[in-house]
């Protein structure tokens, strides 16, 4: 089959879209045919799905085939729908899909559709049930349940065909996450401005050519997924959607003991957790799908929370990675200088820093490091890719880790509220991070 990329999706989009007149704007309905949004809150706010068509002329068997794989809903697999993003981010079709649908429907004059309560279609076919449904689940259980994530990873990122999570699944994998948040952000630019679909793809995910040139809007999905929606309107919906869920006969039993107050509960503790996990914590590539080599030996393991941080920059490499196949060739050179040559056992750092709006997951939360000779098993060492001497990292690059990790590790556990924030040259004989970074760092809260 072709790669289940997102460059394969687009080649079949632009197939569907260039044949029969009038096809145009239809591929999320032939999308919701073959199973992509087939949930009872789905069916309630887009209707019946429409009857499976006969493979259309345009395209190839391999191609049909692959289509009808990625959009068939397994609750048990929901990782089989997913495909790879040229930034390196996972996105299942079925939420981008449907988000897209409400966005071409709103544009042509649909009407809202009449369920009770009312609720915002766009966020109804793409996160709030999944979400709602997750944590209704849960709340009965022993805490072991999953209710958000876990990632994963491909087989290989050039031929990507296997996806495998590297943990239990939730409702709500990173993939789901992922396609949910692409698909209330293009779909509510959709309902502003219709566009063919294979060039709103093209233009948001960076496919095919404009790969190299830099970040692609994707990359900026968590940022602006919380600028469109913030934690008091996914609330809301939650909770409407949970409401709505109750009337209808497949979920009706599932919350038949749940009252009023416990489905706002429920819908508060969601959209608090979602916020957190997918908007307010920045994305961390595992080691996996940058192609680690193995750890060499046994790894010691941190005493969490740490009291400190330690940032660097790589120097070598120089140049700043903007895009994720750059990132990861560089994790991968790093690796092997620190293995190879300094005879370390792993990568140093606890994460790298690409320019391509993504963190890299080195020794990781839970592993002593080899970054900052004395202080390894006292703190996180987190190392910039480039020489920032100079020059300074872009400035939402900065804010990846001011304004994302380090409150995220606070929040976690895995960092002292009262941290301390240091440059590796105050920890030893080196000008790392560079005169440019070192002194951008000294305004940064916990800096001693």
């Amino acid at each position: 089959l072709p790669p289940r990329h997102m460059d394969s999706v687009v080649q079949i989009v632009e197939a569907l879209e260039s044949t029969a007149r009038g096809f145009a704007g239809t591929v999320p309905e032939l999308a919701r045919a073959l199973g992509g949004c087939s949930t009872p809150g789905c069916r309630a706010v887009l209707g019946e799905p429409p009857e499976v068509p006969p493979a259309p002329p345009a395209l190839s068997d391999e191609q049909w085939l692959l289509f009808t794989q990625l959009l068939h809903h397994d609750n048990a697999a929901p990782e089989h729908g997913a495909v790879l993003a040229p930034d390196g981010s996972t996105v299942a079709l079925g939420p981008l899909l449907a988000g897209i649908e409400v966005g071409l429907k709103r544009a042509a004059g649909w009407p809202a559709p009449t369920v009770e309560p009312p609720v915002d279609a766009l966020y109804a076919v793409t996160i709030t049930e999944a979400l709602g449904t997750s944590f209704l689940l849960a709340r009965d259980g022993d805490g072991n349940r999953a209710v958000l994530g876990p990632g994963g990873c491909w087989d290989d990122v050039d031929d990507p065909q296997n996806y495998t999570l590297l943990g239990p699944p939730s409702p709500v994998p990173d993939a789901i996450a992922n396609g949910a948040m692409d698909g209330v952000l293009l779909g509510a630019h959709l309902a502003q401005a219709p566009v063919p679909l294979a060039d709103l793809l093209r233009a948001y995910y960076g496919t095919a050519n404009s790969t190299e040139k830099g970040r692609p809007p994707s990359s900026y999905r968590r940022r602006d997924f919380g600028v469109l929606t913030g934690p008091g309107k996914l609330e809301e919906e939650v909770a409407a959607m949970l409401m709505v869920l109750r009337a209808l006969p497949p979920t009706r039993e599932l919350l038949e003991d749940v009252g009023s107050e416990e489905v706002v509960a429920i819908a508060r503790q969601a959209a608090r957790d979602f916020t957190e996990v997918y908007v307010e914590c920045p994305a961390i590539v595992p080691r996996c799908m940058w192609g680690a080599r193995p750890y060499r030996g046994t790894p010691k393991p941190l005493t969490l929370p740490l009291g400190s941080v330690y940032i660097h920059h790589t120097h070598t490499p120089s140049a700043p990675c903007r895009t994720f196949t750059a990132c990861a060739r560089d994790m991968r050179a790093m690796q092997r200088f620190h293995q190879d040559t300094r005879g370390w056992d792993d990568i140093g750092y606890s994460f790298v820093v690409g320019s391509d709006g993504y963190l890299y997951q080195g020794r990781g939360w839970h592993w002593v490091g080899a970054h900052t000779k004395g202080y390894n098993n006292k703190g996180y060492g987190v190392g910039y890719v480039g020489d920032f001497s100079a020059t300074l990292p872009d400035p939402d690059i900065i804010a990846l880790v001011r304004d994302g990790l380090l409150p995220c590790a606070v929040r976690t556990g895995r960092l002292h509220r009262n941290y301390t924030l240091h440059g590796h040259r105050q920890m030893g004989q080196t000008d790392c991070p560079g005169n440019s970074l070192f002194h951008e760092i000294e305004t940064w809260h916990g800096f001693k």
